[in-house]
């Protein structure tokens, strides 16, 4: 039974071939192309809207050397937000229910903030490990609980997103199956199940939608850090 139900989140394959790169890359292809008309239509024009909002939300409070890495972070939210809406669809699959991808993502992130913190403001990076006006005696410890907590900080990213995503298709799963289940033998616990199966649907959109706005958010906090 545990193995049905978690069968759902391995890679699919075709002829021996994992789709789990196909699932990446479809999402790419379902945003429309900026055209070079004075006037755009609908669609163009929500996405332009929606990515500029978010960019002036996320890096407003940052400081100017760290507005280079807009793009790369815009560009992961969006990457992030459809494939976490698009894995909702029935016979789709969802990359970012697995944790390797998810810490693909946050490790490489992570380090390249740790190091641009490191290369531009050596000193103050270092001061993070170590409080100012900490008693001799606790130094040692302060200085590892630091070290783990930085360490720490691409493993949180990546379970965190895996670990919504996961208990909430595993829920919508099981309630699902329960319907069906029990409609044979109470159509009135059944149509109470499907109004729960509908809610808890409306509850993973937005959980979807903002898992990814906080893993693109922490990054950008740990990328004020060090700029």
């Amino acid at each position: 039974m545990t193995m049905d139900l978690f069968s759902q989140f391995a890679s699919s394959t075709s002829f021996g071939i994992p789709l789990i790169l196909l699932a990446m890359l479809v999402p790419w292809l379902l945003f429309p192309t900026p055209s070079k008309r004075w006037v755009n239509n609908r669609l163009l024009t929500s996405q332009t809207w929606f990515l500029t909002v978010f960019t002036k939300q996320i890096f407003l409070p940052l400081n100017a050397p760290a507005h280079k890495w807009a793009f790369l972070l815009t560009s992961l939210m969006a990457f992030l937000l459809s494939m976490n809406l698009l894995g909702l669809l029935p016979y789709t699959f969802t990359p970012t229910t697995q944790l390797s991808i998810n810490l693909g993502l946050a490790v490489p992130l992570w380090l390249a903030t740790v190091l641009l913190g490191f290369r531009n403001q050596f000193n103050h990076s270092l001061a993070h490990f170590l409080p100012e006006g900490t008693p001799t005696p606790l130094i040692p410890v302060l200085i590892l609980i630091e070290t783990i907590s930085l360490f720490i900080r691409p493993l949180a990213l990546g379970v965190r997103l895996t670990a919504n995503l996961t208990a909430g298709h595993l829920l919508i799963h099981l309630i699902s199956s329960a319907v069906s289940a029990i409609f044979s033998l109470s159509p009135t616990a059944s149509l109470l199940t499907f109004t729960v199966l509908v809610l808890l649907t409306i509850l993973e959109i937005a959980v979807a939608m903002i898992q990814a706005y906080v893993f693109v958010l922490l990054l950008s906090l740990y990328l004020q850090e060090n700029t």
